[in-house]
């Protein structure tokens, strides 16, 4: 591919010029930092549009994942293509299991500024460059109202943890990420209007707006699920989550460092975490190098770890997703047992939450999130989904549960009136 460029672009200036891009795309995919601070990012910003080619799973397995521009998602229900688990929850947006498209642009925003646009030709990319860089409305005023139903309800919900908790208290887990849903009817609905509300409520660093012909997921993710730079993986679960307070928000920080509740459930993630990664890493390289740490997001603060590794040789792209999918932070502990307790539990299938979305780049790196605080479009059926979840421990208080997925979904909630 051909590249061009420009400098000094204004990150959210361009996000929302791409966006407002998007509508004639039948494929687009944005990833965006919102300009959070992150040591590990490389850009502030990729996108590309236009497939040559899509993938579903069985192409992916087979190479797919390897180098080259890639964009899409994998859903939670990959996971049986790992291990023998039970099926049965009813599906509501129609997800396929895992899908990518090669795109026919791409750009990235890098950290200086430089806005590096590739396509098949130079005069090609200068075209794309200079309609990228046209002035933009900034934010569509289009209708964005989803009157979300919930698919369970509170007494439901209670009803489900204190069974999980009794699994707990016999051995059978230790913790278990246990998953509501809600779900909407798609009537008048701008998809971009509505993530872009979503998007400036969170100011979340992971955040993507993901365009695979009929279905589109709008995602404010703040959890990256793993980073591939070279031979380097990196994983940074979350486990841990309040309110973040308008004033003196140290205090609501340090409430949640010192509950002894979040820290058991961030560290025994970040055992499985080390685990799943030690199946693809050189002998003795798997290191924590961060282990709770506090970060405040726009509307809540955050309970991560990182850990990291270094891959043997000869490991594929598909050999790491395969030792570490689902990401632990969404399934529990230990994970198969996690997961299937969960599926009895849970009333839905997860479809793409819990999974992951990213892209990968010509030289074979890789960057994924974990795909929560997201709103789940199928405008063929005209349904839009909603999910939310949390560890449940043996300290769990159903009612308090409840309550913070209710916190965990009121930027959606707001954001689709």
């Amino acid at each position: 591919m051909k590249k061009v460029s420009a400098h000094n672009v204004d990150p959210i200036t361009i996000e929302n010029r791409l966006l407002e891009l998007s509508s004639s795309r039948s494929f687009f995919a944005l990833y965006t930092s919102r300009g959070y601070p992150n040591s590990h990012k490389k850009y502030e910003l990729v996108f590309g549009w236009g497939a040559k080619k899509v993938l579903f799973k069985e192409e992916l397995k087979s190479g797919g994942l390897e180098s080259g521009w890639k964009f899409g998602f994998l859903g939670y229900e990959l996971r049986h293509e790992f291990e023998e688990l039970s099926k049965g929850n009813p599906t509501q947006g129609d997800w396929p299991d895992a899908q990518f498209f090669i795109p026919e642009i791409v750009g990235v925003l890098k950290l200086d500024g430089t806005l590096e646009i590739s396509a098949s030709s130079q005069e090609e990319a200068q075209k794309v460059l200079d309609m990228v860089l046209q002035a933009s409305s900034l934010i569509k005023d289009g209708p964005t109202r989803l009157e979300f139903q919930p698919i369970e309800t509170r007494a439901q919900y209670v009803q489900a943890i204190e069974s999980l908790k009794q699994h707990i208290q016999h051995g059978d887990i230790y913790e278990v990420n246990y998953c509501t849903s809600f779900r909407a009817e798609i009537k008048e609905l701008d998809p971009v209007a509505l993530f872009q509300k979503m998007a400036n409520a969170t100011d979340a660093p992971f955040s993507a707006y993901l365009k695979m012909d009929h279905h589109i997921l709008l995602c404010t993710s703040p959890e990256r699920y793993v980073l591939k730079e070279e031979r380097s993986i990196l994983s940074q679960p979350i486990k841990g989550t309040n309110r973040r307070l308008k004033q003196d928000n140290e205090r609501a920080q340090k409430v949640l460092l010192e509950s002894e509740k979040e820290r058991a459930e961030n560290i025994m993630i970040v055992d499985l975490v080390r685990n799943d990664l030690s199946h693809v890493a050189s002998k003795g390289s798997v290191e924590v190098t961060e282990l709770l740490g506090m970060y405040a997001f726009k509307n809540v603060n955050q309970m991560i770890s990182t850990v990291k590794a270094v891959l043997k040789p000869e490991v594929s792209n598909w050999d790491i997703i395969a030792s570490s999918f689902p990401m632990g932070s969404m399934t529990g502990a230990p994970k198969i047992s996690a997961m299937e307790l969960a599926e009895l539990h849970e009333k839905t299938a997860r479809e793409v939450y819990s999974g992951a979305t990213g892209y990968v780049t010509p030289e074979g790196d890789f960057d994924f999130n974990v795909v929560i605080r997201s709103i789940a479009l199928n405008t063929l059926s005209k349904v839009a989904t909603l999910h939310v979840g949390g560890a449940i421990t043996i300290l769990s208080d159903p009612q308090e549960e409840y309550e913070e997925c209710m916190l965990k979904a009121e930027s959606m909630f707001q954001s689709a009136k």
